[in-house]
This record gives structure tokens, C-alpha cells and sequence, in this order.
């Protein structure tokens, strides 16, 4: 299960990463939010060793919601090298997920 980060290790563990960093913006009331948690377990356990997977509970980390302008949970935030550089909303399945990275960390 993907670890939850702050404000105050995001720099450090998402923007500071080697890896590509998967970022699961959620809220433990969003029913979507609770079908996409498995989905983005499985890619966590499928991608280890090239890809970081990381959740951040809007409801407890308000400043990185408003700072990343997620208007809607569950959100899917994929940054490469410090960078947003694609942005999913909605629950989706793990192929389309998997093909959504697939098509952003080239």
C-alpha cells in the first residue's frame, strides 16, 4: 500500500525522486477513492524499483491540494525530474492507469 506524505516531505520524497513519482490525491469519504486504492496498489507492487507511489489525504494536507489546484478526488498526479507532468481525475482501471504512465514517463 502506497505511503501517505505531507507538505512536509513531498519536496523530498516526490519532487526530489530519482524514480517517476505516482501521486494518489484521495479522501477516505470518496467511495471512487476507495475502488482506485487497490488498483494503485497493484501498480505500486507491479512498478517497484521504477516507480514511487505515494498518497496524499486532501482532508489532512489542504496546502498541497490547494497548491497542486486539485479540484476533485481522487486525482492522479504523475511527476518526473521535480515536475507535474500529467494529471489523471477519476477512478480508472489498472490497464488505463498502467497505459497513462506508460504514455508520461517516456
Amino acid at each position: 500500500m502506497a505511503a501517505r506524505v505531507s507538505k512536509a516531505d513531498f519536496d523530498d520524497k516526490v519532487l526530489g525522486s530519482s524514480l517517476p513519482v505516482l501521486v494518489d490525491f484521495y479522501s477516505d469519504s470518496c467511495v471512487p477513492c476507495k475502488r482506485m486504492s487497490p488498483v494503485v496498489g497493484d501498480v505500486e507492487d507491479e512498478r517497484e524499483g521504477s516507480l514511487s507511489v505515494y498518497k496524499v489525504n486532501i482532508n489532512f494536507d489542504t496546502e498541497l491540494a490547494e497548491q497542486y489546484d486539485v479540484q476533485s478526488v481522487p486525482t492522479l498526479l504523475l511527476f518526473k525530474g521535480g515536475a507535474e507532468v500529467a494529471r489523471q481525475s477519476g477512478a480508472v482501471r489498472k490497464d488505463a492507469l498502467n497505459a497513462w504512465i506508460d504514455d508520461n514517463v517516456k
